[in-house]
């Protein structure tokens, strides 16, 4: 242990201090020598800084530690947790590309424009056919009713001629009415000729007469009955037109 000795000032100057090191006690064992005051800062006078840093780092850590309630030892819930850590991985991965959905969307809108297009092309056909179908059958009765008509104006010159059998008379006459009856039955119509205004779109007109007695453009006689189906001509009048 070093001693200081002091020696009083003599004749008003002071001496400088001498310093007394005892070497037994320097012998002892488990004595190390007194050190010198050095100055602990690095050579050439520049302090780093590094270990106060990491005391302050290390002491910050421990009131974050203390103070973070959703530590270990915090009361912050799962759910919090849950979040937390999801925001942490959005952060990290970046927003979602959305050029894969914006794809998704416009492959979905043009399925769905095509699917609309299809459902009316469908309709659009669906009652196209049934129209076809509805004229189909009305041209294939047209048809055959205007094969028919001969028969009936036969017969109806038949009747028309004087015959001495009664009874054959009778026959055309109920074959006659059969047929009228069968032609009634599918909607056929006589088209009105005489004394009627002569219409082109009804009457085929081969002769034009005068006659004082009738009206302009009226038809006078009928050669050829006509026939309607409805609103269908299947076959014009043939007549006389007077004036």
């Amino acid at each position: 242990m070093s001693k200081m000795n002091k020696k009083e000032p003599d004749g008003g100057t002071e001496k400088e201090p001498e310093l007394a090191v005892d070497i037994d006690e320097i012998k002892k064992p488990g004595k190390s020598r007194p050190a010198d005051n050095k100055d602990d800062s690095p050579p050439g006078g520049k302090d780093t800084g590094k270990g106060d840093d990491k005391g302050h780092g290390r002491a910050a850590a421990g009131v974050k530690k203390r103070t973070d309630p959703r530590g270990e030892g915090g009361n912050g819930s799962a759910e919090e947790k849950a979040s937390d850590e999801a925001s942490a991985a959005a952060n990290e991965q970046g927003e979602p590309d959305a050029g894969p959905i914006a794809e998704l969307r416009e492959d979905l809108a043009a399925e769905r424009d095509k699917y609309l297009r299809l459902a009316a092309e469908y309709d659009n056909y669906r009652k196209r056919s049934i129209k076809e179908r509805e004229m189909i059958y009305s041209d294939a009765r047209a048809d055959t009713i205007a094969r028919i008509l001969p028969v009936y104006d036969n017969l109806e010159r038949a009747l028309k001629m004087e015959c001495a059998d009664e009874a054959f008379y009778k026959g055309v006459e109920m074959t006659m009415a059969q047929l009228t009856q069968a032609l009634d039955n599918m909607s056929l119509s006589q088209i009105p000729s005489v004394g009627e205004p002569f219409d082109p779109n009804r009457h085929n007109a081969v002769l034009a007469i005068e006659d004082p007695e009738l009206g302009e453009k009226i038809i006078a006689e009928e050669y050829q009955k006509g026939f309607m189906l409805g609103d269908r001509v299947i076959r014009h009048s043939t007549v006389v037109v007077a004036n």
